[in-house]
């Protein structure tokens, strides 16, 4: 029966090698896929050639110690270390700049472990090498160092150990890392100068409310015939009635509060919360260009390094966070599981939009999707940028508008209160 010298991608991430018998090259794949494997490369190997392989592996296995416990799962989290967003970039841009300039792993760890810049990275790329040298695959290796290494970037990791790409496939995940902290850092900025305006507008109002309406109260009713407007005496009576009541009305918004985080949390009401984020009139779009931007580029990753369409569709949904869109993403994966197009299935699904469809449509007709999915996420990323500055472009004369109005009106109420009680004084 011929034998067949397989490269895999093992269930948990680590890379696989070996020697599977079977009668053709489709069979050889079943039963890889029986196994839980997703085959990176796959040759037909002589007689001889297979009958030496099998007699070193034999001889390795008798030489070999007791075997440790030692496993694809991180084992214990308590020695795990914790790194922020900035530090996974600098650790992976370091790495594969230096795979990059010709470096073997384990050594272009020593040299990242060597530097004093680097701080806390110091002790995780020490970490990561005493695995390595311990015959720990990298991607393996970097799940039981930190879990700030999330299962995608594990995936994209032990891809490229299996493709021989592993610099190329780092320099590709820290460009994505680097684009959504980029797209952080621009919602955030965002929202603090429409956050200013809202609390400096409340503060005006408190004033007002608090300070100036009881002091013109006082003034007009120790004149002569004076009497307050029917505006005033509302806002007059609000405010003695927040002013008594504040603490009931402070316990009841962060009752509220605590009441929504906890059913926005809870795992029943995530699928309706996601569906909710993505109508929302202004963040909605944003959330989908977002998705849209990362999922095509986590796909143009795996799929230009060598993973299978089926695999690198599953590993992108197990990376969205909104179940709404991992809902439509399942869908996706069951289409492409029975045999259809990548776009097909994404018509079907009718949550993709058509300029994106024709796209991925381009890309299979041509043979070169991985391109084809990269030039689609340059373009959901322009137009993410314009949804984000059409966004900043109307909160800000929005908030502007609405606070002119409540306090403008709170001005003129008061002026002509003030005129009206000069009147009648002069009419006196």
């Amino acid at each position: 029966m011929p034998s067949f010298n397989y490269k895999a991608l093992g269930a948990k991430g680590g890379v696989q090698t070996g020697l599977v018998d079977a009668g053709d090259r489709s069979e050889a794949l079943k039963l890889l896929e029986r196994r839980g494997l997703q085959p990176v490369s796959l040759q037909q190997v002589s007689a001889e050639t297979a009958a030496r392989t099998k007699e070193k592996a034999t001889k390795t296995a008798k030489k070999k110690a007791p075997p440790r416990a030692k496993t694809d799962e991180p084992g214990e989290n308590t020695g795990q270390l914790k790194l922020k967003r900035a530090d996974v970039v600098l650790f992976t841009e370091e790495l594969s700049d230096m795979l990059g300039a010709g470096l073997q792993l384990e050594p272009a760890l020593r040299a990242m472990e060597n530097r004093q810049e680097l701080g806390s990275l110091k002790e995780v790329a020490q970490r990561i090498r005493n695995e390595v040298r311990d015959g720990t695959n990298f991607s393996v290796a970097l799940k039981r160092v930190s879990p700030s290494f999330g299962p995608l970037y594990c995936s994209l990791a032990a891809a490229g150990e299996a493709s021989g790409a592993l610099d190329t496939i780092l320099k590709r995940q820290a460009h994505y890392l680097k684009t959504l902290a980029e797209l952080q850092s621009r919602l955030i900025l965002a929202m603090i100068y429409p956050a200013f305006l809202i609390l400096a507008g409340i503060g005006v109002s408190v004033v007002f409310v608090t300070i100036l309406i009881p002091q013109l109260t006082q003034l007009i009713e120790s004149a002569p015939g004076g009497k307050l407007p029917g505006p005033i005496r509302l806002m007059v009576a609000v405010s003695d009635h927040m002013g008594a009541y504040w603490y009931v009305y402070l316990i009841l918004i962060v009752a509220a509060g605590l009441f929504f985080k906890a059913w926005k949390d809870n795992e029943d009401n995530r699928p309706t919360w996601d569906r909710i984020k993505l109508k929302l009139p202004l963040a909605g779009p944003v959330i989908s260009s977002r998705f849209f931007v990362q999922f095509l580029e986590t796909m143009a990753n795996l799929v230009g390094n060598g993973l299978p369409l089926l695999r690198a569709l599953e590993l992108s949904r197990d990376a969205t966070q909104n179940l709404a869109l991992r809902t439509s993403l399942n869908e996706v994966i069951d289409q492409v599981g029975d045999g259809r197009a990548l776009s097909k299935a994404m018509v079907r699904t009718g949550n993709f939009p058509p300029l994106l469809i024709d796209m991925v449509a381009v890309g299979e007709q041509t043979g070169k999707i991985d391109q084809s999915l990269r030039r689609a996420a340059e373009r959901y990323d322009r137009e993410l940028n314009k949804d984000l500055n059409r966004i900043m472009a109307l909160i800000m004369p929005t908030i502007l508008i609405v606070m002119a109005m409540m306090i403008g009106t709170m001005a003129y109420l008061m002026i002509n209160a003030i005129f009206n009680t000069i009147s009648k004084l002069n009419a006196h």
